[in-house]
């Protein structure tokens, strides 16, 4: 009896070992007993202490020669670990990550795709609404602030770009972090760095601090597009992650109509706004500014309710609460699909080995600020650690042409919509000018002008006794004219000069006709008093009215694009999607030369954004798949802020063109994107791959 005991003995070891216990490798477990029922599992451990299981000296039966192996295996790397070589190390990691990612995706997969997505897909759309928000803003916003700012040429477009520069920045530093810090965490102060300084720029009235609320309202919102596509697809299974990665896509175009909206019905009411003496205004603009920070503001409200990305907290050796989560996502689903009876089947998840890089050794003796000093250093160091990972020889090749594929995209894409409203202001320009009224040679005395001139030519006039009271002067110019014992009293001008003329005895009162308007002119015996202070906003622009609409049509019109994205995404496959999207809007370029009105540029501007749409989509599908989670984001931000840096020289050599040659712009961007798109052809296909 005592042998056969014995036996019994043995035989369930080797059962549990077989069946129930996963191979001790070093590696930290959330669980290694297998799942029982509650009141079976409480009978059999009820009186048992695990620390007593195993008596020094107590004859436990006779070894099995594997069981002897797998507790040689168990005691090993706790004592070798320290003394191995970190590329064994690293090695050891990688084959524990690729066998973490099969065992994810089944989980993913075993979780459904339900409620919790569907709740996070609308979390993370008002932050990728918000990034599509914050590209169009300024551009709105410009001719308004022009003249409530008085701002130059060169402060217009400084203030075009610092957007851009601080997305860029945004971009590479806040998706490094997100690989380090979590995903959750960056994006949420990504998020309240953008809420807080759009809010704040909206009240600020100095050019330099509206420019610097903007850089820094600009570094964060560029954080949320590499962590937004980031985090979503780490809940999403194989079949259904290009799809609703394209989806999520659609909320950036929400973003464009929403702004274009807003900004049509807004700012055009300049009365919307208030006083404080004559130095603060809030105009209507501002009140546009501020309104545009809501998408920001209520994804941030509504993020702190969900949970980190469990295969982010795997990756960093946190299985219990990435356990919880994931039971969480399981739990949600089926309640919502009347299953609530269904029971999340996972015991263990697989966590990679943790290699610790760097020791806090100020921690305990050094002062708090030497301890932050240390921390942000060693985490600065992680993330540059990661960044050049991006480039060692495994990934080297497909980062160089994600790289190029982003940023002729970028340059192409950005460009043409800076040229796109440029062209238009220049045609409506054109034709303004050819409605011009010419005057030469009048006379006119003890006459008061009490209304308004505009777009006129007064050559060779003469003026004597008149008076210029209350009125506005917009596009006139007085050219070889003869003013005499005039007078001027409350008068406004917009892009009007005299030159060369004569002014005796004259008298400007309370007026904006400043030195410079005066272009080799002769003053005699004129003066001038209690000129008008600071910048007017007193005619309201037609075109302006046009560049809403057609921004308001070139975001929506990426909606059939939007929608072949997402349903072909994992039918056809990202490299062609990219591929075919790119050499589609290349075709579409060349037909700008046709573009010689109005209705046909914004015509040739819908179809080319509604081409281009699927290629952005695709290229962040395969961006977020080729890259293993712990280099996700950092990948993706790299990558995006080339593709803002490529924005940046797109606005740059575009905007200069404008009004001289339609030649280069076209063949610029058209070969840029034939470039992009036959070099894209070349990239792996990640559609049949998991996450790494």
């Amino acid at each position: 009896d005592g042998y056969r005991n014995t036996n019994q003995v043995s035989d369930d070891y080797r059962y549990q070992d077989g069946n129930y216990e996963a191979p001790n490798d070093g590696y930290y477990r959330g669980g290694d007993e297998p799942a029982q029922e509650e009141d079976a599992q409480s009978d059999v451990t009820e009186g048992h202490d695990e620390d007593d299981e195993v008596y020094e000296g107590e004859y436990q039966g006779i070894p099995h020669p594997d069981d002897i192996k797998e507790k040689q295996k168990k005691r090993a790397p706790a004592v070798a670990d320290e003394y191995r070589d970190r590329a064994d190390l690293m090695a050891e990691r990688m084959e524990d990550e690729e066998q973490l990612a099969h065992q994810y995706e089944n989980i993913i997969e075993e979780c459904g795709h339900g409620r919790f997505q569907w709740t996070l897909f609308f979390v993370l759309g008002l932050a990728l609404m918000a990034d599509g928000v914050e590209v169009f803003v300024v551009g709105f916003v410009l001719p308004s602030a022009e003249k409530d700012m008085c701002l130059t040429s060169s402060n217009k477009g400084m203030l075009g770009l610092i957007v851009y520069l601080g997305m860029m920045v945004g971009a590479v530093l806040l998706g490094g972090l997100a690989d380090k810090l979590g995903r959750k965490q960056c994006l949420m102060i990504s998020l309240a760095i953008n809420a807080a300084f759009a809010f704040l720029s909206s009240f600020v009235q100095g050019y330099g601090f509206f420019l610097f609320c903007r850089l820094i309202s600009g570094l964060g919102i560029g954080g949320t597009l590499p962590i937004v596509f980031a985090y979503f697809s780490e809940f999403l299974s194989r079949e259904k992650r290009g799809e609703h990665l394209s989806w999520l896509c659609m909320f950036w175009m929400i973003g464009g109509i929403f702004a274009s909206a807003m900004a049509w019905s807004i700012i055009p009411h300049y009365g919307w706004g208030f006083s404080m003496g004559t130095k603060y205004h809030f105009h209507s603009w501002r009140v546009f500014v501020l309104v545009c920070s809501l998408p920001c503001i209520a994804s941030l409200v509504a993020l702190k309710f969900m949970p980190e990305s469990p295969r982010f907290l795997l990756e960093i050796g946190k299985h219990d609460e990435a356990w919880m989560i994931l039971k969480q996502v399981h739990d949600t689903n089926m309640r919502a699909k009347g299953e609530p009876e269904r029971v999340f089947t996972v015991s263990y998840i697989k966590t990679p080995k943790q290699v610790d890089e760097f020791i806090e050794i100020q921690s305990s003796t050094g002062t708090w600020y030497q301890r932050w000093l240390v921390r942000i250093t060693t985490t600065l160091k992680q993330v540059w650690d990661n960044v050049l990972y991006c480039l060692t020889a495994q990934y080297r090749m497909n980062t160089l042409m994600l790289a190029v594929v982003w940023f002729t995209m970028a340059l192409s894409y950005y460009g043409l919509i800076v040229w796109f409203p440029d062209m238009i202001r220049y045609l409506q320009d054109e034709a303004y000018d050819s409605r011009v009224k010419i005057f030469d040679e009048e006379e006119v005395s003890n006459f008061i002008f009490n209304f308004t001139l505009e777009n006129q030519i007064h050559r060779n006039g003469e003026y004597r006794n008149d008076k210029f009271i209350g009125m506005k002067f917009k596009e006139v110019r007085f050219e070889d004219s003869l003013f005499e014992d005039c007078y001027f009293e409350d008068v406004t001008s917009s892009e009007t000069f005299f030159e060369n003329c004569t002014i005796i005895s004259t008298v400007f009162y309370n007026t904006d006709l400043y030195e410079h308007k005066f272009i080799n002119c002769r003053l005699i015996n004129s003066t001038f008093r209690e000129e008008k202070e600071g910048c007017h906003i007193d005619f309201e622009e037609d075109n302006d009215f046009l560049i809403y609409l057609v921004s308001f049509l070139g975001s929506l019109s990426v909606l059939p694009g939007n929608i072949i994205s997402a349903l072909l995404m994992d039918k056809i496959g990202r490299i062609k999607m990219i591929g075919g999207s790119m050499l589609i809007s290349a075709v579409c370029c060349f037909f700008l030369f046709f573009g010689n009105s109005e209705s046909a540029m914004i015509g040739w501007q819908c179809l080319f954004c509604g081409a281009s749409i699927a290629a952005w989509n695709a290229l962040d599908v395969i961006t977020v798949e080729l890259y293993p989670t712990d280099k996700r984001a950092t990948a993706f931000g790299i990558l995006n802020g080339l593709c803002k840096f490529g924005a940046i020289l797109g606005n740059s050599i575009f905007s200069s063109f404008v009004g001289i040659t339609k030649v280069v712009p076209i063949l610029l961007a058209s070969s840029a994107l034939v470039g992009g798109g036959l070099l894209a052809l070349r990239l792996p296909e990640t559609r049949e791959q998991v996450l790494m």
